[in-house]
């Protein structure tokens, strides 16, 4: 079954040319909605969704009744081949020296009527076509009043803006368009059947089959949705496959105007596939902004409303709101120490115990934690995730080292971590824009190189990334030191329950891991002293407390001995969480 997740899979195998009117018009219609199934975010709007629904469903079944057709006519023509073979042999057995000799030496040229296409060939589909397909899209549909509001604004709201204009070629179609849904707005109650003329159906499909995005440029937008992205090589090698295609049937030639960068991108898509080491696709920034030229992206607009983006993405405010450029006109990129003591940097607002051992931070931090083997790390992340998801926005903790395990499990509970906005995986999303913060346990265990992780830093800016190292038996972390240089904070746990920070936002700040450890222990390590729950020590494992209990159970029933000998068996951290008296 073919599915949005899987869709760019099975995209070589449809033919919108076998397809019928209704699921032709669908096929056009998804297209453009996702950016040729490279970007589902149009399909969780109220409008949207429905109509991909309905292409999926109508898509599924033309292909299951074209299996049985293939299978039917499968089993005839086996039936035809066994009843005319003979016939063959015999026409075959007539065939004279001198025919032989005739068919061996003349070249038969295929006939082949080469058609120009009855389409326009664009880079980008104008508004009014889009707004023609989404009218299509309405009939013999019951729609809400609400429905028709969002369509009628948004066609009001493309006019306003100038993107649909008076001069354009379509502008009678996009009057009529506006003035049936108005009348049908205000004549209607809760729901209507929406019914359109077959000559105008007629008429408007003319029009939307009249322009076709380029397929250099369907390639371009499917090529830089895969940018940063962790995991997508066998999208990477559909892709590659799909340029090839493009290339041998002549769809992209050498004269298409984009064909140095679609050189570059099958280059750069050889090497990642190619590079096992390589989990992320990273396209140079330089390619990258030719690349969004091409395809005309742009900041988003302001909101007029508050003049301002607010929230996490926007990184610096000024004390005053009048127009003076603070920049020196005669050195561009030099600015007054006066001007710049002015300006109040956003940070996020960290309060409480990771106030004081990291800071203040600013969005789209990043963090290295390294830490020997049940010293905390993992217990520090995972409280840390808590208090970011409780209080700054949505987390991702992705725990490819631990997995979606009872240990994790446990720690998620003993932390009372768990929270709407704390989600976890045991791999990283090709999507991150709706996180804040992403931790990454870790690094080794999931592969990732330095440049991976710049790749991923450089793809999504304003997201915070919490980078948790396995390390050398000498205590560092593993790794090259780049990857340190890189961060803003370096977090260590050199012993059990403490760990120590150095970075950017404050210097040598310490903080307490474990709430039950106290006291101090021979060698500067820590040792626990609350005798009610000594079984149960936050920083150890499900199995550790297993092993705990044993040992509490030999010491009540006065069986010194062998409470002894169970805690000799088991490693120093265990010994460590009995109490000492």
């Amino acid at each position: 079954m073919i599915t949005k997740d899987n869709f760019l899979d099975h995209l070589k195998d449809i033919k919108p040319a076998s397809f019928d009117e209704d699921l032709k018009l669908l096929h056009f219609f998804a297209m453009e909605s996702t950016e040729s199934g490279t970007n589902w975010n149009a399909y969780d709007e109220p409008e949207v969704k429905p109509l991909i629904d309905d292409y999926f469903k109508k898509l599924n079944a033309h292909f299951k009744n074209g299996e049985k057709e293939s299978q039917g006519a499968e089993s005839k023509n086996n039936e035809k081949a066994s009843s005319t073979h003979e016939k063959n042999a015999e026409s075959a057995a007539r065939v004279t020296n001198s025919e032989k000799t005739r068919h061996k030496t003349v070249k038969v040229k295929p006939n082949v009527e080469i058609e120009e296409d009855p389409f326009a060939l664009v880079e980008r589909i104008p508004d009014e076509i889009r707004f023609i397909r989404r009218y299509l899209s309405l009939n013999g549909k019951k729609k809400t009043k609400e429905d028709l509001r969002r369509f009628i604004n948004a066609l009001q709201r493309a006019m306003i803006e100038k993107r649909i204009r008076k001069t354009s070629p379509y502008s009678k179609q996009m009057d009529y368009i506006q003035d049936k849904l108005v009348k049908t707005f205000n004549s209607m109650h809760n729901l209507v059947k929406v019914e359109i003329a077959e000559r105008t159906v007629m008429e408007f499909k003319e029009v939307v089959a009249s322009e076709k995005v380029m397929p250099s440029v369907g390639l371009i937008k499917r090529y830089v949705s895969l940018n940063g992205k962790y995991g997508v090589k066998d999208k990477a090698k559909t892709l590659l496959d799909a340029m090839k295609n493009a290339y041998e049937r002549g769809r992209i030639n050498k004269k298409d105007k984009y064909i140095r960068l679609f050189d570059l991108m099958h280059e750069n898509l050889t090497k990642y596939l190619k590079n096992k080491g390589q989990k992320i696709l990273s396209i140079a920034e330089t390619e990258l902004n030719g690349l969004n030229g091409i395809l005309g992206d742009s900041e988003p607009p302001v909101d007029e409303a508050d003049g301002n983006v607010e929230g996490l993405g926007s990184t610096v405010a000024t004390e005053t709101q009048d127009s003076e450029n603070v920049l020196s006109e005669s050195q561009p990129g030099v600015m007054s120490s006066m001007d710049f003591k002015k300006i109040q940097f956003e940070t996020i607002g960290f309060t409480g115990k990771y106030r004081d051992l990291i800071g203040d931070p600013s969005p789209g931090f990043s963090a290295m934690v390294f830490g020997r083997p049940k010293m905390g790390k993992s217990h520090l992340c995972v409280d840390f995730a808590g208090y970011l998801a409780r209080n700054h926005g949505k987390v991702l903790y992705v725990a490819k080292e631990e997995g979606l395990d009872y240990t994790l499990q446990e720690k998620l509970k003993a932390n009372d971590v768990a929270h709407p906005n704390l989600d976890i995986s045991e791999t990283i999303p090709q999507d991150l824009s709706k996180y804040s913060f992403v931790f990454l346990d870790s690094v080794n265990s999931l592969g990732l190189s330095t440049d991976d992780l710049v790749a991923l830093k450089q793809h999504n800016p304003k997201t915070s990334f919490i980078q948790i190292f396995q390390t050398t038996k000498a205590g560092t972390h593993r790794g090259d030191n780049e990857s340190q240089h890189n961060v803003d904070v370096v977090i260590e746990v050199p012993e059990k329950g403490l760990a120590v920070q150095n970075g950017r936002f404050n210097q040598g700040g310490e903080m307490q891991i474990f709430d039950d450890v106290v006291g101090e222990l021979g060698g500067g390590r820590k040792k626990n002293s609350d005798k009610s729950d000594w079984t149960k020590a936050k920083y150890l494992t499900a199995g550790d407390h297993y092993i705990l209990n044993q040992i509490k159970e030999a010491y009540e029933n006065g069986e010194m001995s062998r409470a002894m000998e169970i805690a000799m068996r088991g490693d120093t951290e265990i010994r460590e969480a009995i109490p000492g008296d």
